[in-house]
């Protein structure tokens, strides 16, 4: 197992840098460098140690999907190289398997939600009056159960949770004919991706994506990570029983042990013990592996 990577400070001072939960963002001048590293967020904070091999999970499974997908996206190179940087050694094997050299986009400012799957915020919501962001679904749903995709746009969020909208907030902010193009597409995209996880044994039971305009050409472009555990809720097709929450292959394990702990959610986490560490990871793995076909191996 590799070395946790917490944090990057390339050429301090000198390259812009904005960092996110879990992406380190550098301006490269007519391209962006995201580098994902092993951070891990709960209850809206950031654990104080990570997950190995975290970051390079994620950036491998969005490299497949937009391989996959074949849908316009900002990705130019997964490859150090191809960032232009004069790094030592050690910090081009630090960041190997991590970047994601891209195209500069103007993003929208929303996050395009897709739900197949009656589960989490859309659950508390449906039982509460039936609906999910406003639209009206059919009686007697049970959490956990199978709907028509539906697209369920949200605010985003640098900290704390992001918050559903309308479609017709959406509409407001960027103009109909964009909101119904991304809602289209992000349906569009999640059908494909569930279709594929579905011959892999696994549930994609919602899923957020990200879009962006290109800052010269002005073509729609998928962006960030797509289809990671990070940014989907993946569910394994055998364990699936409605009627209650499901086990995921995502930070489940972190949330789990937290809520045994007393922690107050108001103060800074402690510290995760080494097995909820490598059961997490474990779960990180097995999604990149079933879904892609592919061992993951780091040296």
């Amino acid at each position: 197992m590799s070395m946790t990577l917490l944090e990057t400070n390339l050429r301090p001072g000198s390259l812009p840098k904005r960092s996110g939960k879990v992406r380190d963002v550098y301006d490269l001048g007519e391209k962006l460098l995201l580098v994902a590293t092993d951070r891990i967020s709960a209850f809206d904070w950031v654990m104080p140690n990570g997950i190995p091999d975290k970051g390079r999970v994620l950036t491998a499974l969005t490299a497949y999907w937009f391989d996959y997908l074949k849908v316009a996206n900002h990705l130019i190179s997964t490859d150090v190289v191809d960032a232009g940087l004069d790094l030592a050694p050690a910090e081009r094997e630090t960041l190997e398997g991590r970047v994601m050299v891209v195209r500069k986009a103007r993003v929208v400012p929303f996050e395009c939600v897709v739900r197949g799957f009656l589960a989490g915020s859309a659950w508390k919501e449906y039982r509460a009056s039936g609906t999910v962001c406003g639209i009206a679904l059919r009686s007697g749903l049970l959490e956990s159960d199978q709907i028509e995709p539906i697209f369920t746009p949200a605010t985003k969020a640098e900290t704390g949770h992001d918050e559903n909208i309308s479609f017709e907030t959406m509409a407001g902010a960027v103009g109909k004919e964009v909101a119904e193009t991304l809602q289209s597409m992000s349906v569009e995209v999640y059908r494909i991706a569930a279709d594929h996880a579905a011959r892999r044994g696994l549930i994609l039971a919602d899923t957020k994506f990200e879009w962006g305009f290109d800052e010269e050409t002005g073509e729609l472009l998928l962006v960030d990570e797509e289809l990671t555990p990070d940014s989907s809720r993946y569910w394994s097709r055998d364990a699936y029983r409605p009627g209650g929450s499901q086990p995921s292959f995502d930070k489940q394990f972190v949330r789990d042990w937290l809520e045994t702990t007393g922690w107050d959610k108001a103060s800074p986490p402690p510290r995760l013990p080494e097995d909820v560490v490598a059961k997490t990871r474990g779960k990180y793995v097995e999604a990149f592996e079933r879904l892609t076909g592919r061992a993951f191996s780091w040296k």
